[in-house]
């Protein structure tokens, strides 16, 4: 890479890092007011709100970060031309194209930064800092309004309520046979999990189908055998957006062995990849405006057209994305189409520049 290139790469990072710095102060504030009605329920206190909202700011980092790139970029690149450094660069022979590598460049390091936040650091933390509140403020981490499901072969188990650990209540288990005719369903007060995946049900209630009869049993311990696992029955009680690549893949592959509906988090799967590849596309979108119209605008004007262009292809994704749930599109289709699209705007832009 030439002194010029890292010159423009170096102008973007150092922009995006000072726009995301403005960006998740600002949405830390905001989230740290909305926990004002909850300080002083259970043991929750205002240090623990400040924690809850130190844990919650790499889950604002990966969303904001395509934003705060294209703000970034407009701002670096649009600097450079007012200060006649980008003509001088154009005099020099360099040609557009050129320039929107360099570009390029500097987005594909903040899509790798991007793919780190949301695969590694974002959702371990954002769990923590929910359960962590929620021990607070109840002493107890309740899985979700919701009853949760989880098939695995001819059995499906559902539970209530997830205490701190590897422990379940409210837990039901109803077996199948191959003809998937209902063989028995048993109820326990209480189940915990250990590393090798092994249930231990505590008071376990069963009836049990044996031709025209239904025989009950009863034991204050048994042990349940399957292949579920603590951490994988907590993907299910946890929306799409939330999930890592790696936890959305795997669910998936579990929900297609067991022939369930799938859709919703193949979506949420290939529109987190595609809003990560976004990052990369969405700077280069800036070098058209370097060459033309904000050449000379100032920067609370090349920050206004940033955050327009931001929210629109925000808005943009979450529309394709419901509307393409209704229209029954496949979920690669809709989670790439805004991508795609902005791809398609990006290229045309780059190439009425002269």
């Amino acid at each position: 890479m030439g002194l010029l290139a890292r010159y423009v790469v170096r102008s973007i990072l150092g922009h995006t890092l000072m726009v995301l710095l403005v960006l998740v102060v600002l949405s830390g504030l905001y989230l740290f007011i909305t926990q004002q009605d909850d300080i002083g329920t259970g043991t929750f206190t205002a240090l623990d709100a400040l924690w809850f909202v130190a844990l919650y700011l790499p889950k604002y980092m990966f969303d904001l970060l395509p934003i705060a790139a294209l703000i970034a970029a407009l701002l670096a690149l649009g600097n450079l031309a007012r200060s006649m450094e980008l003509i001088v660069v154009r005099a020099a022979g360099v040609s557009v194209f050129r320039i929107a590598m360099w570009v390029a460049t500097a987005g594909v390091i903040l899509m790798l930064a991007t793919a780190v936040l949301g695969e590694f650091v974002s959702p371990p933390l954002e769990r923590y800092a929910k359960q962590m509140k929620a021990f607070e403020k109840f002493r107890d981490y309740m899985a979700g309004s919701r009853t949760a499901w989880a098939k695995d072969g001819n059995t499906v188990v559902s539970f209530k309520q997830q205490t701190a650990g590897s422990t379940y209540g409210g837990v039901y288990i109803f077996k199948f046979d191959a003809q998937r005719r209902l063989e028995s369903v048993g109820i326990a007060d209480r189940a915990s999990i250990d590393a090798q995946s092994h249930w231990q049900l505590s008071n376990y209630r069963e009836s049990r189908i044996e031709g025209d009869r239904v025989v009950a049993s009863r034991s204050k311990q048994t042990q349940f055998d399957t292949t579920l696992s603590a951490e994988f029955l907590g993907l299910s009680n946890i929306d799409p957006s939330e999930l890592t690549g790696r936890d959305l893949y795997t669910y998936i592959a579990h929900l297609k062995q067991n022939d369930l509906e799938s859709r919703d988090y193949e979506t949420g799967f290939w529109a987190r990849i595609a809003r990560t590849v976004a990052v990369s596309v969405i700077v280069v979108l800036a070098v058209p405006f370097a060459f033309g119209p904000l050449r000379s605008t100032g920067t609370g004007g090349r920050t206004v057209v940033g955050i327009m262009i931001g929210v629109a292809f925000f808005f943009l994704v979450r529309l394709t994305e419901s509307g393409g749930a209704v229209f029954n599109a496949p979920p690669i289709v809709i989670a790439w189409a805004p991508t795609l699209v902005l791809v398609l705007i990006t290229a045309g832009a780059l190439s009425r520049v002269r």
